[in-house]
């Protein structure tokens, strides 16, 4: 198992010298407050067998969209690094979606964008918005995908948004956020039917990443992820889901290693071709890498 090679797709990186990510300044970010560069990423994961990744956008300040998409994207043309594809910010609920995007089109590197709609100031229902939908549906058009990074009790939204787009590819990111700790579960319910509905939509996708921010630091185990881990594999089924380590949020609770091998103990007891699928094989075909 250590050997098989791994697609990480969702790997942040941020370089606070080019951009602002107005984010940071919520409590408890301090360990997240500096820049995190390729190099950086490459050290936390050196121990892991990481083939290619995606980078994941990291909701700067709206007016650095460009700069940071441009950022990336250059770096996936530089040999030295495992960066082989890019999810860029962007505003799909603004009119200027799309002119913004021109600058993008055709960049081989590209493979899709993300708006989070979780933040405070961003209220239920935002996504349903008609501007909001015939921007994602114009993402279809040009073969690109929407991650869709939103509130536990909110999957119901998505799945009105991905009913609007039947030519867009979706991904739910971090198992749907849903807690982990057993004192933050009233979203569950929701969060369940929300899941179930959203995985009857075939081009839809489920990311099993980000899901250890939400547990104890220092004193986590793996077993404390596995209900939602197992419910988002089984949901979903083996041939639509995919890893991604949510380097360096993760280190809010773990290093990329520790979430890493706490996953493979969580599907130790599944085939080889599951695991290979999941780490590997359903990243490589949906971004095409």
């Amino acid at each position: 198992m250590d050997q098989q090679p791994v697609i990480d797709t969702h790997q942040h990186l941020w370089d606070l010298d080019l951009l602002e990510l107005p984010w940071l300044e919520l409590p408890g970010m301090d360990v997240l407050r500096h820049s995190f560069r390729m190099a950086d990423y490459q050290a936390a994961t050196r121990n892991c067998p990481i083939a290619k990744t995606v980078y994941m956008e990291v909701n700067v300040h709206p007016d650095l969209h460009p700069k940071e998409a441009r950022y990336v994207l250059d770096l996936c043309t530089q040999p030295d690094n495992p960066m082989s594809g890019a999810v860029i910010g962007g505003q799909p609920g603004e009119a200027s979606f799309g002119k913004y995007l021109e600058e993008f089109l055709g960049n081989p590197f590209l493979k899709g964008v993300r708006s989070v709609l979780h933040d405070p100031d961003r209220p239920r229902g935002m996504c349903l918005r008609p501007q909001f939908k015939q921007n994602v549906q114009l993402l279809g058009e040009h073969d690109l995908s929407f991650d869709l990074c939103m509130r536990p009790a909110e999957i119901q939204d998505a799945v009105e948004l991905v009913d609007a787009c039947p030519d867009t590819r979706f991904i739910v990111d971090h198992c749907g956020n849903m807690s982990v700790q057993p004192d933050q579960q009233d979203a569950r319910a929701e969060w369940e039917s929300g899941m179930r509905q959203i995985a009857e939509r075939e081009q839809v996708m489920c990311k099993i990443s980000g899901i250890v921010a939400t547990a104890t630091a220092g004193t986590w185990k793996p077993a404390d992820l596995q209900q939602n881990i197992a419910f988002c594999l089984e949901t979903f089924g083996e041939d639509r889901v995919f890893f991604g380590g949510d380097w360096p949020v993760c280190t809010l609770t773990a290093t990329f290693e520790t979430w890493y091998e706490a996953l493979q103990w969580i599907v130790q007891d599944r085939s080889e071709a599951f695991q290979r699928k999941l780490f590997h094989d359903n990243a490589e075909a949906f971004y095409r890498l």
